[in-house]
C-alpha cells in the first residue's frame, strides 16, 4: 500500500491543495453524520416528551466530555436554552434536521468532486508521461513490444486506475473519520451498548483480508486478458486485407471469443471477491444490531429515551455503511495496485540510447560520415563485424546485399535508433553518441519503402518536415517532389485528407509526399531505405526523378534492392552477412564479376 502511494503521489502533487480540500470536506461530512444524530435525538425526545420537561440545555449535558468546555459557553451567551421548550424550539428542532442534511450534502458532493478533480488530472498526467517515455525508447523495444500491450496499458490500465484512485480518495479519509465520529458519540453515551454493538468488527476484516489478495490476482490476469483482445483488434483491423483474402474471419472471432472469456471469468472473480465482503459486513452489522436488541430487552434499564435508542441505533447503521464501503475500498486499491503496476513496469523500462549530459555541437553540413569498426547484434545474433566505411560529403553511396546481411542496420545505427556494441558512427569527426539525439536526427532526412502518413491534411503531412514552413514553402517542395499535379488534382488539394496510414493515395503518391517531406527537412544528409522497391515502372519513374531532385548537394545513403536506380551511385558498398565484400562503381563491379555481378545478372537476365 504504502509502494503504490509512493508511486502515486509524484503525479497527485501539482494538485495536491483541492486533495487536501477534498479531504477536509469529507471530515467535514462525517461531524455533519454526528450532527444529524444529535439533532434527530432532540427532535424525537421533545415530540415525545412534555415540552414542559424539556430543555435543551439538559440534553447538551450529555454531550461528550471533550465539548463540555464549549457547551457552557453557549449556556452562559444564551440562558434560554435553560428554559422549558417551546413551540418556536420544536418548530427550530425540526428544521435543523433539514438543514443539517443540506450541508451534509455539500460537504459529501465537494469532497467527490474536489478528490476527483485531483486524481483524473493526476492519472492524466502519469499518461502523458508513459506515452512520452514510450516515444523516447528504442526501436529494440518496439522490435519484442506488442501494439496492443502498449496501447491496453495506456488506456485501460490507467483508466481503472483513476476509476479507483477517484472513488478511494473520496472515501479515504470521509469513511474513517465518519466511523470515529460515530464510535465516539455512542461511546459517550452508551458506553456498554456501543462494545456490544462493535464486538462484530473484527469479523468484518477477515473477509477483506482473504478476498484482497484474491482481487490482486484477478486484476492482474484480467488486464492482460484485457491486452491481448486489444492487441488482437489492432492486428485484425490493420491486416483486414489478409484476414478476408484467405478467409480469416470466423478463426480471428474464435480467437477473440477466447480472449472475451478469459475476460469475463476473471472480471467475475473480481466481482465476488469485490461484493462479498460487503455482504458479510452487512450481516455482522446486523448480528451487533441484534445483539443491541437482545440487551436492551434482557438486560438495560429502561431508563433509555426514544431519542437515545433512535440516536444509537441510527448511528449504529450510520457507522456500518462506511465499513461496507471501507471492504470495498480495500479491494479497490488492490485493483489499482495491479494495474498500476503494469503502468510502472513500463515507466522503469530503461532507454538504452542515452543521451550526453554535455552534448557537441554536431555539423553535418560539409562534412563526412564514418563507420569505424563497427560490430553490431540483436541479441545473440550478429548483424555487423567490423565495418570500416567513409561517405564523403556530398557524395551517393549505395548499400547492397542480399536480405539480413545489414544494410537497414547500418542506416539505424546513423539515425541512432540502436547504439553499436563496439565501434564508434562519426560525422565531422564527432562521435553521435557525444551529441544530443535531437540535433542528430534534425540533419539526417529519412524515405523509406514503407511510407507511413499521418491521417492527416497532404499539407499537414508534408510540413512534418518544417513544422514552421510557410504554406508557399510546402507547395514548393511537392513541385520538386513530382507530386504538385496530383495534390492539386485531387478534391481538396492540398487539404485533402490522406486516410489512415494514407490509404487514399497510390503508392507511388505516398512515396512523392514522404519525399516532398524530406525536400522541405533541407537537411544535410539523406536516407533512403528501398525507396522505390515497391512502386511499378511508371510510379518508380516518377519518384527516381522526385529523389534525383533530393539528392542534388546533399550526402546519400541509400539501400536499394532494384540496381538500376543505384547505377549512377558514386560508390556501391556490397555487404553479405554483416561483412563488406565488395566496393566500387557500378561497370567497375560488374567486370569484377562478384556477388553484385550475380545479383545484377539474376535481376536483368532474359
Amino acid at each position: 500500500m504504502i509502494e503504490f502511494l509512493r508511486r502515486l503521489w509524484p503525479y497527485v502533487r501539482p494538485y495536491q491543495f483541492r486533495l487536501f480540500m477534498g479531504l477536509f470536506c469529507g471530515v467535514l461530512f462525517a461531524l455533519a453524520q454526528g450532527a444529524l444524530m444529535i439533532g434527530l435525538k432532540v427532535a424525537v425526545d421533545l415530540i415525545f416528551i412534555a415540552p414542559a420537561n424539556f430543555s435543551f440545555a439538559s440534553q447538551l449535558e450529555k454531550a461528550p466530555p471533550i465539548l463540555r468546555p464549549l457547551i457552557d459557553q453557549l449556556v452562559a451567551l444564551l440562558p434560554e436554552l435553560k428554559a422549558p421548550s417551546s413551540k418556536s424550539g420544536l418548530i427550530a428542532t425540526i428544521m435543523f434536521i433539514p438543514l443539517v442534511m443540506f450541508v451534509r450534502g455539500c460537504f459529501a458532493y465537494l469532497n467527490v468532486y474536489f478528490t476527483n478533480w485531483a486524481s483524473v488530472r493526476a492519472v492524466a498526467d502519469l499518461r502523458a508521461k508513459v506515452f512520452e517515455h514510450l516515444q523516447h525508447l528504442p526501436l529494440s523495444f518496439y522490435s519484442q513490444a506488442k501494439t496492443g500491450d502498449l496501447i491496453s496499458r495506456i488506456t485501460n490500465d490507467t483508466l481503472i486506475l483513476y476509476t479507483v484512485i477517484g472513488n478511494s480518495f473520496a472515501a479515504i479519509i470521509k469513511d474513517p473519520v465518519t466511523i470515529l465520529c460515530m464510535v465516539g458519540l455512542l461511546l459517550s453515551q452508551q458506553p456498554r451498548l456501543t462494545l456490544i454493538s462493535i464486538f462484530v468488527f473484527p469479523l468484518c476484516l477477515v473477509p477483506i483480508v482473504i478476498y484482497g489478495r484474491k482481487v490482486r490476482r484477478s486484476v492482474q490476469a484480467m488486464q492482460t486478458a484485457s491486452a491481448d483482445m486489444t492487441n488482437l483488434m489492432h492486428e485484425a483491423f490493420t491486416a483486414n486485407r489478409i484476414v478476408k483474402a484467405y478467409n480469416l474471419q470466423e478463426m480471428v472471432v474464435a480467437r477473440f471469443r477466447e480472449i472475451t472469456g478469459r475476460f469475463v471469468g476473471q472480471m467475475m472473480r473480481t466481482v465476488r471477491s469485490c461484493d462479498l465482503p460487503s455482504q458479510m459486513t452487512e450481516f455482522f452489522g446486523s448480528v451487533g444490531v441484534a445483539l443491541v436488541f437482545a440487551y436492551v430487552v434482557f438486560v438495560a434499564d429502561r431508563n433509555m429515551t426514544a431519542g437515545d435508542f433512535l440516536q444509537f441505533i441510527g448511528s449504529i447503521f450510520l457507522m456500518y455503511q462506511p465499513m461496507k464501503a471501507l471492504s470495498r475500498l480495500h479491494n479497490q486499491i488492490e485493483q489499482a495496485r495491479a494495474a498500476s503496476q503494469r503502468v510502472f513496469d513500463l515507466l522503469t523500462t530503461p532507454n538504452t540510447i542515452v543521451e550526453t549530459a554535455t552534448p557537441l555541437p554536431l555539423r553535418a553540413r560539409g562534412a563526412d560520415v564514418s563507420f569505424d569498426d563497427i560490430s553490431f547484434s540483436y541479441g545473440d545474433r550478429q548483424v555487423l563485424h567490423q565495418i570500416n566505411l567513409s561517405v564523403k560529403s556530398g557524395q551517393t553511396v549505395a548499400l547492397v546485399g542480399a536480405s539480413g546481411s545489414g544494410k537497414t542496420t547500418l542506416t539505424s545505427l546513423l539515425l541512432r535508433f540502436y547504439d553499436p556494441q563496439l565501434g564508434k558512427v562519426r560525422i565531422g569527426g564527432t562521435d553521435i553518441r557525444n551529441a544530443a539525439v535531437r540535433d542528430l536526427r534534425d540533419q539526417i532526412a529519412l524515405v523509406t519503402q514503407d511510407t507511413i502518413l499521418f491521417n492527416e491534411t497532404i499539407r499537414a503531412n508534408i510540413r512534418l518536415g518544417r513544422p514552421a514552413a510557410t504554406d508557399a514553402e510546402v507547395e514548393e517542395a511537392a513541385k520538386h517532389a513530382y507530386a504538385y499535379e496530383f495534390i492539386m488534382a485531387a478534391p481538396r488539394g492540398f487539404e485533402t485528407m490522406v486516410g489512415e496510414k494514407g490509404v487514399n493515395l497510390s503508392g507511388g503518391q505516398r512515396q512523392r509526399v514522404a519525399i516532398a517531406r524530406a525536400i522541405l527537412k533541407n537537411a544535410p544528409i539523406l536516407v533512403l531505405d528501398e525507396a522505390t522497391s515497391a512502386l511499378d515502372t511508371e510510379s518508380e519513374r516518377a519518384v527516381q526523378s522526385a529523389l534525383e531532385e533530393l539528392m542534388a548537394n546533399r550526402t546519400t545513403i541509400c539501400i536499394a534492392h532494384r540496381l538500376s536506380t543505384i547505377q549512377k551511385a558514386d560508390l556501391i558498398v556490397v555487404l553479405d552477412q554483416g561483412r563488406i565484400v565488395e566496393t566500387g562503381k557500378h561497370d567497375d563491379l560488374l567486370k569484377q564479376g562478384g556477388i553484385y555481378f550475380k545479383l545484377y545478372t539474376l535481376q536483368f537476365q532474359t
